[in-house]
């Protein structure tokens, strides 16, 4: 009896065990591939073999449900799910590595490949890979992840926008679609302004930057919003935590003329309270949409049209209310509405010219409510610029040449208050500003041997400061005058369009670059900028109120000086990249406040700055792996940034005695680490790390008594460090969970901001009580958003 049973078992196993054979082989050569991993996971026991000279395996396996994952070094891995009730046989084809699309940063851009393009410190952003990466409350955010390279900081969580390698946050040029975004953050710093589902390209340049960009000091960053397609609908969007947004690109005539328009609208601001405690007091909203017009003329003629608006409504008890106004509520308000229109021509197949106009208008307000009347006290200011340039590029086999021209009309309203029915407020204006911004320049690429490759540009601009206005004459201190209330002499009325004052010069641009083998290169550069319009304030971070100012009679264009060198290594198959860049830039009158300076409504901003001048320097290295199923890197930054203002032996012009002194951004050493682990085509993983030192703050020296009350005493500016910063993220991506080929695709993704809930500070105020520190999101935040798309 018990020998029949035992027979009966063998049996029911031998039935229940199946062979499953196969071939693994090269997707292109069709090679087979030898010694490649088959792995095999069945209730929680893991079994395998390897493939044979011909690339074959075979493997006697219970019948159920499998795993099975076949692995090649070089070689995208091979996963599929068994339901095993028979023999089986696989045909497996394993993608290679180096022939995938990258994933990650590419250093540079061009014609040519990055190791060869004579051209430092610039990046092509990949979008797909920002959509993976962690986002606070599920918002993809282009400035946020920004920060995760290499010399792009900010002085914190809420920063209105990114300092770049030394450079102040109004030194960045932000273009989108040609047109600049003044301000471009929604909710005081905590999102950005940019549609993530219409943006195609980023490129930004903060080394070598081209001779057809001006206006700044410091670097570019050149947003490209998709053409639509000509030929089929396409219907996308998404929910988060914080905003819904929908993007819908249809062909009006096919094939020639095709419309875009892409919208997201933030309502949800009662969620903030659940991220951090300190926001239970905000109340945010936001708004914005894009639509892109592309008409496809004829084969050498397209025409391309794109308007943006974006508006803002913040609250917030942290900031306080206008001075003089007994209010019981301030809210703060912006708009953007930006215009396009671009015509672009090929002459033939080697020249073409490119002619576009463009305005942008800023607008941003503060809206006191008094507690006694129902009235708001309004400080409105704005910015409009409106610009055509055009441009001519020649293309030959080895070498690509540009020349271009611009004007550039800049209108600016420095401050206007409305009092309404308000019988304790006086309504006060602040004298308009105009400019004229005019320029020229030329670049050629050339490719001069097998080993060397130069970039050579050269722009000349010309400023001119427009009346009408009234200039004022300080008395001289020495060889210069000292802008100040009490040193007035007399005063210059200019008229409408006359001239009040003109600033020029060239602006070099020059990269070189010096191929060591086929796959490494060593690289000079060397940039001049100038900068004529600029951000004025007192804060730490821009406030969106904070005010803009051209280049006048008293306050002189930033001139901005950046040497930099670096090596550049690629291995064979373009899967890793190791670039390491040093550089030092000099810039000239940059602008700092005196203390208890004020520039809101102030007619002559000049008695408030001192001028003085900054060095930034420092080393950036970073490692990426751009192919496979790991993709990611990892860069560090040493870096300094030192201001120095000295007008001379009165204290009251100096800061810090004269001495240098650390800029508020000044953060000597930053980390930051991205991964991506693509677990086939439905499911990805994605870390980010960030470590940086602390930023400079000004601590007080000491506590004055004035009458029973503590007031700090500040001396020495920024000569304390807040504790280091840092953080990690986490995502979990998920495409297409039905697994389905169907027209609608969805998206899930999981994160957690702050995975570890780090308290990182963002500011330290100063009580009588004691110093208190400010975090803005102290505790990990997780959040749920859905993407979809239809075809």
């Amino acid at each position: 009896m018990s020998f029949a049973f035992i027979l009966f078992i063998k049996s029911v196993v031998a039935q229940t065990s199946y062979t499953l054979s196969g071939t693994v082989r090269d997707s292109a050569s069709q090679q087979p591939l030898v010694r490649a991993a088959v792995v095999l996971d069945y209730e929680k026991i893991t079994t395998g073999t390897y493939t044979d000279g011909q690339g074959n395996f075979t493997i006697t396996i219970p019948s159920g449900r499998h795993v099975v994952v076949i692995r090649q070094l070089g070689y995208v891995p091979y996963r599929t799910v068994l339901f095993l009730r028979q023999n089986t046989t696989l045909a497996v084809r394993l993608p290679s590595v180096a022939s995938q699309l990258e994933e990650v940063i590419v250093t540079s851009k061009g014609y040519d490949r990055n190791v060869r393009q004579p051209l430092l410190g610039v990046s092509q952003i990949n979008i797909a890979m920002l959509k993976r990466m962690p986002a606070a409350l599920g918002e993809v955010d282009i400035l946020r992840s920004l920060q995760m390279m290499p010399g792009v900081t900010s002085v914190g969580e809420a920063a209105n926008g990114v300092n770049i390698r030394g450079g102040t946050m109004d030194q960045n040029l932000i273009l989108m679609d040609d047109t600049p975004i003044f301000n471009p953050t929604h909710m005081f710093g905590l999102f950005s302004v940019f549609p993530p589902d219409a943006v195609a390209n980023l490129d930004l340049y903060k080394g070598n930057v081209p001779a057809r960009y001006g206006g700044r000091a410091a670097s570019v960053l050149d947003i490209s919003l998709r053409n639509p397609d000509l030929n089929q609908f396409r219907l996308s969007g998404g929910v988060s935590l914080v905003a819904n947004r929908l993007t819908v690109e249809t062909p009006l005539i096919k094939g020639k003329l095709a419309l875009l328009v892409s919208g997201r609208g933030a309502f949800n601001d009662f969620l903030l309270r659940l991220a951090s405690s300190r926001l239970n007091d905000i109340r945010a909203k936001f708004g914005e949409g894009t639509a892109k017009l592309f008409w496809r003329v004829n084969d050498r003629n397209t025409v391309t049209a794109m308007a943006y608006l974006s508006e803002d409504l913040f609250q917030t008890n942290l900031l306080g209310s206008l001075a003089n106004v007994n209010a019981v509520r301030t809210q703060y308000a912006q708009q953007t509405a930006n215009g396009m229109v671009r015509w672009f021509h090929a002459v033939n197949d080697r020249v073409n010219v490119q002619t576009t106009a463009l305005v942008a208008q800023y607008i941003p307000k503060i809206l006191s409510v008094e507690d006694s009347i129902n009235n708001k006290v309004t400080l409105k200011q704005s910015l409009l610029q409106r610009q055509v340039k055009s441009n001519l590029n020649y293309q030959l086999d080895n070498q690509k040449i540009e020349l271009g021209i611009n004007g550039t009309h800049y209108r600016l309203n420095p401050g206007e208050l409305i009092a309404g029915t308000s019988p304790a407020v006086n309504s006060q204006k602040t004298p308009p500003e105009q400019a004229l911004e005019l320029a020229i320049h030329a670049e050629d690429e050339i490719r001069l041997s097998s080993r060397l490759a130069v970039s050579a540009g050269l722009r000349y601009s010309h400023f001119l400061n427009l009346g009408p206005s009234i200039v004022r004459q300080y008395r001289s201190n020495g060889s210069e005058n000292i802008p100040d209330a009490t040193n007035v002499v007399d005063s210059v009325r200019y008229g409408a369009g006359q001239i009040s004052q003109q600033y020029g010069g060239l602006e070099p641009r020059l990269g070189l670059r010096y191929a060591l083998t086929d796959n490494s290169s060593f690289k000079l550069g060397y940039n001049l900028m100038r900068q004529y319009l600029q951000v004025i304030t007192n804060t730490t971070t821009p406030l969106p109120t904070a005010r803009w100012k051209t280049a006048d009679a008293h306050i002189q264009p930033q001139v901005s000086q950046l040497w930099s060198a670096g090596y550049f290594l690629n291995s064979p198959t373009n899967v890793f990249e190791l670039s390491a860049e040093v550089y030092w830039r000099s810039t000239q009158h940059i602008l700092d406040y005196k203390p208890g300076a004020d520039f809101l409504l102030q007619p002559y901003p000049e008695t408030q700055l001192l001028p003085g001048r900054s060095k930034a320097y420092g080393l950036e290295i970073m490692v990426s792996k751009k192919k496979g199923e790991l993709t990611g890197w990892v860069n560090y930054t040493y870096s300094r940034t030192l201001n120095q203002v000295n007008q001379g032996a009165d204290s009251q012009q100096q800061i810090n005695g004269g001495d240098w002194y650390r800029a508020n951004y000044d953060r000597p050493h930053s980390l930051n680490l991205s991964l991506n682990i693509n677990q086939g085509k439905h499911h990805s993983f994605s870390f980010n790390f960030a470590y940086s030192t602390g930023r400079p703050y000004t601590a007080p020296e000491g506590y004055v008594r004035y009458r029973n009350q503590l007031y700090p005493f500040y001396n020495e500016r920024n000569q304390a460090r807040q504790p280091d910063y840092h953080r990690l993220d986490f995502a979990w991506n998920i495409d297409n969970p039905s697994l389905k080929n169907r027209r609608w695709q969805g998206h899930w993704t999981f994160t957690v901001y702050n995975l570890y809930g780090r308290a990182n500070t963002y500011s330290i105020y100063y009580r009588p009580e004691g110093p208190y520190r400010l975090a803005i999101f102290a505790t990990p935040i997780p959040s749920l958003a859905y993407s979809f798309e239809f075809k």
